[in-house]
């Protein structure tokens, strides 16, 4: 009966409430009976996409972690979605969505018991170690299992629909989005591909159709980092790619993510070669 009425409430609490409580990486004040001393967190979050149409070279790979992990500090919270087409056993997944403790500062730390402090301090020291453990070993499983047999790629409607996601977030003051993705939509609603190789996008008449068929995004001011883009499946391996195509599909996301209230500040081509900030 009480399990009954438990599941009755979940199901009558609004949408955002539910996300609001998931939390991947157990709490150290949770753990530790402090959870009424919590510090708010930093309010940065990053949010990872990894497009599951293209598998990525292990170099990059391994650069992406590096991006990720050099980024997370302590109060961040972080998000990773994969995404691939709307097909069966293959949509867009929210698959970890985590946040890192702040430390213990102040009047409040002196008040707490040695024996709790010295328990709390150990765990938040470990803290990071776990989300490399939990994060990474589901960030590795995403790149690894994208295939390049699948033949749509809903770029623009991943985004949008994250930017529904964040919208309904509270405690965000500021975010970043790393896509790892070749940035071709292949879609529907468009195609930025011709004859087997990538085309030569028209921006602006690209960016007309996105914005009739619906596919801009908000993503609540994000800076967004891209690796991977212009990689192609063995099928267009040999295709010519020329500087002129690349700085026109790079054109497009820059003014795509403009219109959707983000800015594109690293396009990896593919390997990115800032860091995210």
């Amino acid at each position: 009966m009480r399990l009954a009425k438990a599941l009755i409430l979940a199901l009558a609490l609004p949408c955002a409430a539910l996300a609001a409580e998931r939390n991947d990486l157990q709490s150290c004040y949770t753990r530790n009976g402090l959870a009424d001393i919590k510090p708010a967190g930093a309010g940065r979050e990053l949010v990872v996409i990894i497009d599951q149409t293209i598998p990525m070279p292990d170099d990059l790979q391994r650069s992406s972690w590096a991006q990720i992990d050099r980024f997370v500090q302590p109060g961040d919270r972080v998000r990773l979605y994969t995404f691939s087409a709307f097909l069966p056993g293959e949509y867009q997944r929210l698959v970890y969505a985590g946040e890192l403790d702040m430390p213990l500062q102040g009047d409040v730390r002196d008040d707490v018991n040695m024996r709790k402090l010295r328990a709390l301090d150990q765990c938040l020291a470990g803290q990071k170690k776990a989300f490399q453990a939990g994060f990474g070993g589901l960030f590795v499983k995403g790149l690894r299992d994208a295939r390049q047999d699948i033949p749509k790629s809903e770029i623009m409607n991943t985004l949008r629909r994250v930017g529904e996601d964040m919208s309904k977030e509270q405690g965000v003051d500021e975010r970043v989005v790393y896509l790892i993705s070749d940035m071709l939509e292949h879609s529907d609603y468009t195609s930025f591909y011709a004859a087997n190789q990538i085309k030569q996008l028209n921006v602006a008449n690209e960016l007309k159709l996105a914005q009739s068929k619906g596919l801009y995004a908000d993503l609540q001011g994000a800076r967004v980092y891209v690796s991977g883009a212009g990689l192609v499946t063995d099928a267009v391996k040999h295709a010519y790619r020329s500087g002129k195509t690349m700085d026109a599909l790079k054109d497009f996301w820059a003014q795509y993510l403009k219109a959707s209230n983000a800015t594109l500040e690293g396009f990896g081509t593919p390997s990115l070669s800032t860091d995210l900030r």
